[in-house]
């Protein structure tokens, strides 16, 4: 099997080491996070902490199309974060990324990145109301979405569990990852806003958001916020459907054996 690699012109240097932690990424390394769908670990280099991100080997059909027609997971990641750094939008310093591949199929791929410290992701604010400064949090990632908007980048993951949020100061810094789904052009209001969907199943936190977005882009807040509530009903409608159907497959499985 062919290993290839690109490393970041900034961490040549660094390459024997990097070699060294794909080669060994089952027996060394720190697990870290979710392990369900990919695997993540953690590394130190001369004190710095570095992020691997294992991506699973993808279906059949999927390894006929990433070797030959589309970019990989890890290559995707790997120039995203160098395209978002270039935009001066935050995100985890991309390193390298590494792939396997036999002559027609595709196998592994991993992405390295530095490790980046955070106090709390998205996530929290949904469930942890009385977060210190919650609103104030919810107000400035808001500017930072309307940010990425205005430099046309359609963040397709944009998730709870997805921008890592860091207090500097009195002021708070964010940085996107699971960077593999991206668009960058320009993007219409109605896609802006869908944008949002994913985020919170609660109205109040979308009415914030809309009140911020509007204060940002000099749209009519009535209209953000109804168009807000309306995509995340429909993006929450659709998920639950989709458990359902899952539930429904695992329990015919499960009655078959």
């Amino acid at each position: 099997m062919k290993r290839t690699k690109t490393i970041h012109k900034d961490y040549k240097a660094h390459e024997a080491f990097f070699d060294d932690i794909i080669s060994n990424f089952e027996s060394k390394g720190e697990p870290f996070g979710n392990q369900d769908r990919n695997s993540l670990k953690l590394f130190d280099l001369n004190g710095t902490s570095i992020n691997v991100k294992s991506f699973r080997i993808p279906n059949f059909i999927n390894q006929i199309a990433y070797r030959f027609f589309r970019k990989s997971k890890a290559q995707r990641s790997f120039e995203y974060g160098n395209w978002l750094k270039s935009l001066d939008i935050g995100t985890p310093q991309p390193l390298a990324y590494y792939e396997y591949k036999t002559g027609l199929l595709f196998n592994k791929s991993y992405y390295i990145s530095e490790q980046q410290d955070c106090d709390l992701t998205y996530r929290e604010l949904t469930t942890d109301f009385d977060y210190p400064d919650h609103e104030n949090i919810l107000r400035a990632f808001t500017r930072f979405t309307y940010n990425l908007h205005k430099k046309n980048v359609h963040f397709l993951d944009h998730s709870p569990g997805n921008t890592l949020i860091k207090k500097v100061g009195d002021a708070y810094e964010f940085y996107l990852v699971d960077l593999n789904r991206m668009e960058f052009k320009e993007l219409d209001f109605e896609t802006r806003i869908k944008n949002f969907s994913k985020l919170t199943i609660h109205k109040f936190m979308i009415e914030i958001m809309s009140d911020e977005y509007a204060k940002c882009s000099g749209e009519d807040y009535n209209k953000i916020v109804d168009l807000m509530w309306s995509d995340t009903e429909a993006f929450q409608n659709r998920y639950h459907k989709k458990r359902r159907l899952k539930n429904k497959l695992k329990f015919w499985k499960k009655t078959e054996n």
